[in-house]
């Protein structure tokens, strides 16, 4: 197989689910495959195994959260422990008109995560190299990928989420993470779990689950 007819095949995975897309999107979806290997090579953020399957295992794992909530214009994300941009930069190209703050501790993760977003030609994404606790601005919906248990990460974030409502689904944190969460979600009863897998049929999203818990504005 080709090097073209694999990324062919991978990009048909995310059309297959997100048929809807425009040109551009499509385009800047073709485009990361090609930018994440150049960068990973001078820095590792992706390790080999998730960057051959770079589509399925990040791409379409962090557009899960686009199959939960489709973000109104001038929406205000922001992505803590984005690492190498996930789901931070996929949901970007989704929703161009959402804004997203994408935040890590970690300066060589966010020097790709520039790189990748001005390759992309995106401008509805900033960083910041720092702890989220350090952020002071307030978001609609808080996102991440598993970079800490639960209580840890409301603990976090707490006092970031907006007042205001735009969406039917309520402000607060959507949390992607795969496993048991029975006992980490036991003190917060208007969590709302989904499977992944009643999304995407890849045996990669068997054990893989998207957790919505809304926040109440703290001022």
């Amino acid at each position: 197989m080709t090097i073209f007819a694999e990324n062919l095949s991978t990009m048909l995975l995310i059309r297959n689910y997100f048929p809807d897309l425009s040109e551009l999107q499509i385009k800047q979806f073709e485009q990361l495959e090609e930018l994440y290997k150049d960068w990973n090579l001078k820095i590792n953020v992706v390790s080999r195994k998730d960057i051959d399957e770079l589509y399925l295992r990040h791409v379409l794992h962090s557009l899960a959260i686009a199959k939960v909530i489709s973000f109104q214009p001038g929406t205000k994300v922001m992505d803590v422990g984005t690492g190498g941009g996930f789901p931070g930069i996929p949901l970007a190209i989704m929703f161009p008109e959402t804004n997203f703050h994408l935040v890590d501790s970690i300066a060589k993760k966010l020097k790709v995560v520039n790189e990748v977003v001005e390759g992309l030609g995106l401008t509805n994404v900033k960083t910041s190299h720092c702890r989220v606790e350090e952020v002071k601005d307030t978001y609609d919906f808080i996102v991440s990928r598993a970079v800490a248990a639960m209580p840890t990460f409301v603990h976090w974030v707490k006092g970031k989420v907006a007042k205001k409502q735009k969406h039917e689904l309520k402000n607060g944190i959507i949390y992607l993470k795969g496993g048991e969460l029975g006992e980490e979600l036991q003190e917060f009863p208007k969590a709302t779990v989904y499977n992944l897998s009643d999304f995407y049929k890849e045996a990669f999203f068997e054990t893989k689950k998207l957790v919505h818990l809304p926040l109440k504005y703290k001022g």
